[in-house]
């Protein structure tokens, strides 16, 4: 028997962090190296306490190139290149998430963002835009080896990094897999398990291995 109950993350009110908030951030920026305050991170990184999310809430602010009001980070979430990620405003990431930037890269994640537990982001040209629900385990890949030459093992030879893009107000299906250079257009819908291999235009129900457009979001 099925029951429709009404939305609650996308319609929770963001105001502004807490002024105490913003001024410790700013305060450990000033007095800790980049590497001190990634291992400050971690001290607080797997707790269950509201004083973890509290710390992890403040510590990200020193790490990130921005972050929005009203993050919410849960336990084990880990980010690699933290300096070239930006998330916007009443983000919500789940536990044991992992977001692997690269030195000379860019990951922009938008407002209202939902990223739920054991995601995987190769977030060295990604965007995500607003309003974009990820499920469960999915998983994007923004890079490939190119396999050249062919006398050199493939894991040694050059990357290609082309960018992912997921287009606001889309949702994404658990333990789906968007490969690189895929863009997943406005309002789209993404089955459970998908491969996304190609574009997916917007307002598209796609689905399968590889995914293919099954129906259209009138």
């Amino acid at each position: 028997m099925e029951k429709i109950i009404k939305a609650a993350f996308s319609n929770q009110p963001i105001g502004d962090d807490p002024g105490h908030e913003t001024s410790f951030a700013a305060h450990l920026s000033g007095q800790f190296s980049p590497e001190e305050r990634i291992m400050l991170y971690d001290r607080f990184k797997f707790g269950e306490s509201r004083f973890d999310y509290l710390m992890r809430r403040i510590l990200i602010k020193t790490l990130l190139k921005k972050v929005g009001n009203g993050i919410n980070i849960a336990p084990g979430v880990s980010f690699i290149h933290p300096e070239t990620i930006e998330i916007g405003n009443g983000v919500f990431i789940g536990s044991n998430t992992v977001i692997q930037g690269r030195k000379d890269g860019m990951c922009i994640v938008g407002n209202k963002v939902w990223i739920g537990p054991q995601s995987y982001f190769d977030a060295r040209d990604l965007i995500i835009e607003d309003n974009v629900g990820w499920g469960p385990g999915a998983k994007v890949l923004g890079s490939e080896h190119t396999g050249l030459p062919i006398d050199v093992p493939i894991i040694s030879t050059d990357l290609v990094i082309k960018q992912v893009k997921i287009c606001k107000d889309c949702d994404i299906g658990v333990n789906s897999i968007i490969l690189p250079g895929v863009t997943v257009g406005e309002g789209s819908i993404i089955g459970a398990g998908a491969v996304l291999t190609k574009d997916i235009e917007p307002y598209s129900i796609a689905a399968g291995v590889p995914a293919k457009v099954v129906k259209k979001r009138q």
